[in-house]
């Protein structure tokens, strides 16, 4: 790339950033339902079960992540601490994410919470083994699966040693590390550095990374997941993923300029 064509694509994507990186983002976004927290570990649980599942529809993912927090009593991390080892008494379901799954992540987040330091202590623990957000998922991965399961649960817990791209871990983290100005993101976890992060990446994000020439990988794996993360931090080193707003908003409302 250029340099003329690299400080125009930066340009585009900062005046993206900007457009798409406010308040007014939230109320079209997933991350609305940990907002109606203000207890530390009731928006690291929100937030962790919302990320879970935020796949398909947004209207849906905020409709069912709403009905979860209302099955919770609206007391994630009391619900979670008091009924961990029992789990729901109504049934839940967000497309292939059903009660038995569920209540595996409930007893999973009660065991985090109660043995392990909490999410941000296994997130943590697993980057200070290999610095690296694929070692803080990898790590996060094995430590979660250790709580008695049904196989057909961990397909809603992304393997980054099987390539994939983890979208929504990766966003899970941009809401608890990432902080600025903008209040969107929480910015509650400080171990592990925003300039580590990678980028949520997803249909939208990728569809206009192609367009864009940023990324030539055809699948939304985690070798595409580096490939544009690298080049993101060319633009901010400190802060790549700021751009997922950009990419994201460009892709979803048809800013593609």
């Amino acid at each position: 790339m250029n340099s003329g064509c690299y400080s125009e694509l930066k340009l585009l994507l900062d005046e993206s950033v900007k457009r798409y990186n406010n308040t007014d983002f939230i109320s079209d976004d997933p991350i609305q339902i940990p907002k109606r927290f203000t207890r530390r570990e009731d928006i690291e649980i929100a937030g962790f079960l919302t990320a879970t599942i935020a796949w398909g529809n947004r209207k849906s993912i905020i409709k069912n992540a709403g009905q979860l927090m209302e099955l919770m009593d609206n007391c994630p991390y009391d619900y979670v601490m008091n009924e961990g080892r029992n789990g729901l008494n109504e049934r839940f379901v967000h497309r292939t994410f059903n009660t038995v799954d569920c209540n595996f992540f409930i007893r999973a987040l009660h065991d985090i919470y109660t043995n392990r330091g909490g999410l941000e202590g296994v997130f943590s623990k697993g980057f200070a083994t290999e610095r690296t957000v694929f070692g803080v998922l990898k790590h996060f991965r094995t430590v979660f699966l250790q709580t008695p399961h049904d196989r057909r649960s961990e397909k809603h817990l992304s393997d980054v040693t099987s390539n994939s791209s983890a979208k929504r871990l990766n966003m899970f983290l941009r809401w608890m590390v990432r902080k600025d100005d903008n209040e969107v993101d929480f910015g509650l976890w400080h171990y592990i550095p925003a300039s580590a992060l990678m980028l949520p990446l997803d249909v939208h994000t990728g569809d206009v990374a192609r367009a864009l020439g940023m990324l030539t990988r055809k699948q939304n794996d985690w070798k595409a997941v580096m490939e544009i993360t690298d080049i993101l931090r060319t633009f901010d080193a400190d802060d790549p993923v700021k751009y997922d707003f950009a990419l994201f908003g460009m892709g979803v409302n048809g800013h593609l300029e």
